[in-house]
């Protein structure tokens, strides 16, 4: 029997790591989206990112949503979009690091760097993601000190089946 493909929203400050976590431990199994890989200009890029993520479902395919995800508001959608396709969702909750985010981000270049009061907002409305919001488990990443990633299991949900009768 074939799993239900997952749903990886990646939660944390720019410049935590997601990045390099998603390239370096998710990219051999999931689909990388991202409102970062579409030109800087489009619009709609919400929208996108949606029917993106959605065709990957409908092909039983796994995704990982790169982006800071700060709060409910962000990945309520993501949540209720995997789960519609009975699809799990899984948070990777980066814990904040404001100085050590700051410092990474002020050696990017271009593009990818993100103005400092870009990093703050998003600290202002970071929120630790749980089970009660509907994720079917949450992994807390860290630098583990040796240049990779240290993912260590905080909580699992259940959902409720589906009803009976």
């Amino acid at each position: 029997m074939a799993t239900a493909p997952d749903v990886a929203v990646l939660v944390g400050l720019q410049a935590s790591g997601k990045s390099t976590f998603c390239a370096r431990c998710l990219s051999d199994r999931y689909q990388l989206v991202g409102k970062d890989l579409f030109p800087r200009r489009a619009r709609n890029k919400q929208a996108r990112q949606m029917r993106l993520i959605e065709e990957h479902l409908a092909a039983g395919r796994d995704v990982a949503v790169d982006n800071t995800n700060p709060s409910p508001g962000e990945w309520a959608p993501l949540v209720e979009l995997a789960h519609a396709h009975g699809a799990t969702a899984t948070a990777y909750w980066f814990p904040p690091d404001p100085t050590g985010s700051l410092r990474r981000n002020a050696a990017r270049r271009g593009r990818d760097r993100v103005p400092d009061v870009g990093v703050l907002d998003t600290l202002e409305r970071l929120r630790r993601p749980s089970p009660a919001d509907g994720f079917d488990a949450v992994h807390e990443v860290r630098f583990d000190g040796r240049g990779g990633f240290a993912v260590r299991i905080r909580a699992t949900g259940r959902r409720p089946g589906p009803r009976r009768g």
